[in-house]
């Protein structure tokens, strides 16, 4: 199962900081397992959502130049109010320092304005052919898959409103 958990980008201004919302639906099926009569999203999950809209504005701001981004640390992780089935986690992250393959941010998650997590992350990036230059193509099919997504979740629309401001 994979967990796309950036619905949407709202702002973007590259390289300095990102805007992502994630809608929660009580179609989702964690759900179901993860306080089922008191449904919200999993601590772990908003952790991700922040870690994925960090990654967004890593790939922008190097132009895709890196088909992997991984968390490498979240520190300083603390949750607040719940996101339960109906609410928005409305993701804001900064980027403290993007560099060739390693970036810090910090990065908060709100929920109606109350702060449901926040952290300070440090993400990797890197081309599977870094590791093994037999597996080359899949880098060369992982960067065009990130360009899709990323029109998918509004990213042009978000550029293009940022240029404007």
């Amino acid at each position: 199962m994979r967990f796309f958990l950036v619905d949407r980008i709202l702002e973007l201004e590259p390289p300095k900081r990102i805007v992502g919302v994630k809608n929660l639906s009580l179609a989702e099926e964690y759900l179901a397992d993860h306080f089922p009569a008191y449904p919200v999203l999993p601590g772990v999950l908003m952790l991700e959502a922040l870690v994925q809209t960090a990654a967004w504005l890593v790939r922008v701001s190097t132009d895709f130049a890196k088909s992997l981004i991984l968390l490498r640390e979240a520190r300083n992780v603390r949750y607040g109010s719940f996101v339960r089935p109906g609410g928005q986690l409305r993701m804001d992250v900064s980027a403290l320092e993007i560099a060739e393959t390693r970036s810090r941010f910090k990065a908060v998650g709100r929920c109606e304005g109350e702060v449901a997590v926040q952290a300070r992350l440090v993400l990797e990036h890197l081309n599977v052919a870094d590791e093994d230059a037999d597996l080359a193509e899949i880098d060369t099919a992982l960067r065009p898959f990130w360009r899709q997504r990323f029109q998918l979740v509004g990213g042009p629309q978000a550029l293009e409103a940022a240029g404007n401001a």
